[in-house]
């Protein structure tokens, strides 16, 4: 489980082929792994993803042909936001993130508004029944506040800090971005579907 506040940016710095799948080297940036092990679990562009070996600058992992085709963000050079799973003790300063992406959205506009930006992203027509104004979402593994939807289209807005901390402020129209909804939404939104039936 993670918060989505972003730890540090890091990099995928090498992907090896094996079959579907890939094996992928990440440089961990100012990520500390010194209380890292073997198993652990890291989010990588909001995606949950196990450490299969790491060293002082950065850590390995394994992803499925399953995981990459339900995602984005994961080619050589890349940046990526990475959070280590929370402890139980940990602040929840954003809001509870499985790491199990929803979706992959589309940058449909990204604009200066003041010191901030304007971030408007095409969400899967499947994830609009979980999209609400003033709620949570998880864009590229990060805690953000929904300003706006109109079906399927969600408008947020991206503080100085966050554009600093994230690799957000590296967005382009027309990139894809790993969407995770609110998981209080969908298990409302399964509740209700049972009940309709």
């Amino acid at each position: 489980m993670f918060t989505g506040i972003i730890q540090a940016v890091g990099r995928v710095a090498g992907i090896e082929s094996r079959g579907e799948d890939i094996r992928a080297r990440m440089v961990a940036g100012d990520l500390d792994l010194s209380d890292v092990a073997i198993g652990d679990s890291i989010a990588c562009q909001g995606v949950c993803l196990t450490v299969i070996a790491h060293d002082e600058h950065g850590f390995e992992v394994d992803i499925s042909a399953e995981t990459l085709r339900c995602t984005t963000g994961f080619s050589s050079g890349m940046t990526i936001n990475l959070e280590k799973a929370m402890r139980l003790e940990d602040r929840l300063g954003g809001h509870l993130v499985s790491g199990h992406v929803d979706g992959v959205g589309e940058v449909w506009r990204f604009e200066d508004a003041g010191d901030c930006k304007e971030l408007v992203i095409r969400a899967p027509q499947t994830l609009a029944p979980y999209l609400a104004e003033k709620g949570s979402i998880a864009v590229n593994g990060v805690s953000l506040t929904v300003n706006w939807v109109r079906d399927a289209e969600l408008g947020i807005n991206l503080i100085p800090h966050t554009l600093a901390q994230t690799s957000l402020n590296g967005l382009h129209v027309g990139d894809g971005v790993n969407l995770e909804v609110d998981m209080l939404a969908r298990y409302a939104e399964r509740i209700l579907q049972y009940h309709r039936q």
